[in-house]
């Protein structure tokens, strides 16, 4: 691809804004235009408020950690996050050094991660994790406690007015850390918008993608104030538009598109607005989802600094919407039908009856329930204390197996066209904790024959120190990344 090339990025969300900044480092020459269809950049699930989980790096996610067929923990997935959550910490950390990224406030903070359970089975489950993980260098600072006073210390809203004879058990890693993804990826934009060519125009919708016979992308758009249409042409195209992807995606009329189909999960919190209750905890606290539960369920009590401020929420609570986008259309789900992906649909629906279940259960909740649930990790909450507020919509993958039925993936995936002149972000969870290793796999895709130059392995290693190296196998260079990475972030963890 031509060093001057035109790319454009459909979105402006965490990935769009992660993309942009590592193409102009490698590409300077290159026309960056950037299309949102809000008026506001990195308003759906990149925002602090409608992000379910900020700063995942698979301390205390124990869906993370499950057992597999032979009843062996499994620590496989928690590994890899944890290092891309590593080598997120790294780019940010370039970008800070260069005064790329100011905010107002900082867009990430220490936060003590915390697992706790409850029950005999669980604290077995906790123990092994434990033991399982701080081998690694990358997990050696995690602490396991089952010593009511020590929890208590860690975590007095869950502790206290708890009966003592209850069985419990916690971890806690210091290092963790709450990140704005909303602060940090409109702080991205602002230093593209200073970039020569580059555009970041909002207020403008995809309505059709074209591959022409020379190559290149049409790109059909329309703007939401007047309905005016435009279109723009392109060497290279991201669709980064979160839920929005995959009727994106389909537009594209790719054979690579066929098979897929999204099922949309709206998400709920309980919020916070006691002062005096916020100010007692400092913690993401993450309990074990129930038996039968879909990842997506695992409760937590989660402090989050937004603005500047620290909040409190609990959740999530799980909702059905057929929207794709939380300012989406109600007709998102049942449009990006096709004769294509209906079967997965079905099959993958068939497969997961138990999420259905959840979801119906979920959908039916008083306000007494969600209430009930909360006092499990908080005994003595109060009700008029906690509001309802409303998250983001995440779509999850169900894609087409080889038998032709479906699967539902709780990951994310990057589907590309051979020429890689056109790459899509689907699913959900971990996200925008790891876009930086997701960006590194999509650049490797598409820009195969560049990422083995040495003027791009470089200009990488800048960015990211590490890179091509192992933050899990490599104890003294996980030590020193993160000792450098917490400076220049200005991180200063507890213990």
């Amino acid at each position: 691809m031509k060093k001057n090339a035109d790319i454009v990025l459909i979105g402006a969300g965490i990935m769009s804004a992660t993309l942009g900044v590592m193409l102009k480092e490698l590409m300077p020459d290159s026309h960056i235009t950037i299309y949102e269809r809000l008026d506001r950049i990195g308003a759906e699930s990149s925002d602090a408020w409608n992000n379910a989980g900020t700063g995942h790096s698979a301390f205390c996610e124990l869906n993370y950690t499950p057992y597999d067929a032979a009843g062996d923990l499994d620590i496989s997935k928690a590994l890899k996050i944890a290092e891309s959550f590593e080598v997120s910490k790294q780019f940010w950390a370039y970008l800070k050094e260069l005064d790329r990224v100011p905010t107002d406030v900082p867009f990430i903070n220490d936060i003590p991660h915390m697992s706790f359970v409850m029950g005999e089975q669980n604290i077995d489950f906790l123990h092994d994790r434990f033991n399982s993980m701080t081998p690694y260098p990358i997990f050696e600072d995690m602490r396991y406690s089952t010593d009511w006073e020590v929890m208590t210390e860690w975590m007095p809203l869950i502790m206290e007015g708890r009966d003592r004879a209850e069985h419990v058990a916690a971890t806690r890693m210091d290092i963790g850390t709450d990140v704005n993804f909303g602060a940090i990826t409109r702080a991205m934009i602002a230093y593209l918008e200073t970039c020569d060519h580059v555009d970041v125009i909002l207020g403008h919708e995809v309505d059709d993608l074209t591959l022409l016979d020379d190559g290149r992308w049409q790109i059909d758009l329309r703007r939401m104030s007047d309905c005016q249409e435009s279109v723009d042409m392109a060497d290279f195209v991201f669709i980064g538009a979160g839920g929005g992807a995959i009727p994106l995606l389909e537009k594209s009329d790719l054979e690579e598109a066929k098979g897929y189909a999204g099922f949309p999960v709206s998400g709920m919190w309980l919020r916070c607005n006691n002062p005096e209750v916020i100010a007692q905890h400092e913690a993401k606290v993450y309990g074990k989802a129930a038996v039968g539960s879909p990842p997506m369920s695992v409760p937590h009590l989660d402090t989050r600094m937004m603005t500047g401020e620290k909040s409190l929420l609990f959740g999530p609570y799980a909702g059905f919407s057929t929207k794709f986008l939380k300012e989406g259309s109600y007709m998102d789900l049942p449009l990006s039908l096709e004769i294509h992906n209906i079967w997965p649909m079905v099959t993958a629906g068939v497969k997961n009856v138990h999420l259905t279940k959840y979801l119906i259960e979920q959908v039916f909740q008083s306000k007494n329930d969600r209430f009930e649930f909360l006092q499990l990790y908080f005994p003595e909450a109060r009700s008029e204390d906690w509001e309802l507020e409303i998250a983001g919509q995440r779509v999850q993958i169900i894609k087409r197996n080889k038998k032709g039925g479906g699967e539902l993936k709780f990951g994310t995936e990057i589907v590309t066209d051979d020429a890689g002149s056109l790459a899509a972000l689907l699913g959900a969870s971990p996200g925008a904790s790891t876009a930086v290793s997701i960006m590194l796999d999509l650049l490797s895709q598409c820009w195969p024959d560049e990422m083995q130059t040495a003027e791009w392995q470089q200009k990488i290693k800048a960015m990211i120190p590490s890179y091509g190296q192992s933050l899990i196998s490599d104890g003294e260079l996980c030590r020193v990344t993160r000792a450098r990475t917490t400076e220049i972030l200005g991180l200063h963890p507890a213990g």
